[in-house]
């Protein structure tokens, strides 16, 4: 017979409940899971949908961007931004034009693409809602300063 795992030898927490790893997993896991049931209905995945929604939100004056910005501004890495571009490309949401510098593309969105974001935007924000009703005006302002202070690190 194996001999069982020790968790107080291994592990600082005396229960996975106390870990904020464990904790922002099952959050994460079940607030993407809450949203991306929606987005399915809109033949977009939840990736897809926050390119387009970074996108359109750094494009909102008419300025160009770089898929580079695209991918920092989402939280991405590059290979992972160009592949979810390509695919929105495929479905017409984006278009890519070349720069002056060959290398560098700059996505924009088409208005097919404006129009998803226009109908998907309100329902992802509305998804929010309802994932975070439980929580006070406090506690969210206090959970936005907490994941910028996090993001930043």
């Amino acid at each position: 017979m194996k001999k069982s795992l020790n968790f107080k030898e291994i592990s600082v927490h005396d229960t996975p409940g106390r870990s904020l790893g464990f904790l922002l997993w099952h959050v994460s896991t079940a607030w993407r899971g809450s949203i991306e049931a929606k987005l399915k209905s809109l033949d977009l995945t939840h990736p897809q949908f926050v390119i387009l929604a970074t996108l359109g939100w750094l494009t909102r004056k008419g300025e160009l961007v770089t898929q580079a910005l695209v991918g920092k501004m989402a939280g991405l890495d590059p290979n992972t931004v160009s592949q979810i571009i390509k695919g929105l490309e495929k479905k017409g949401l984006i278009k890519r034009q070349k720069s002056s510098d060959a290398r560098v593309k700059n996505p924009l969105l088409t208005l097919k693409g404006q129009e998803k974001i226009r109908e998907a935007l309100p329902i992802v924000e509305e998804k929010d809602a309802q994932f975070f009703h439980s929580l006070t005006s406090n506690e969210i302002e206090s959970l936005i300063r907490i994941f910028n202070k996090l993001i930043k690190n």
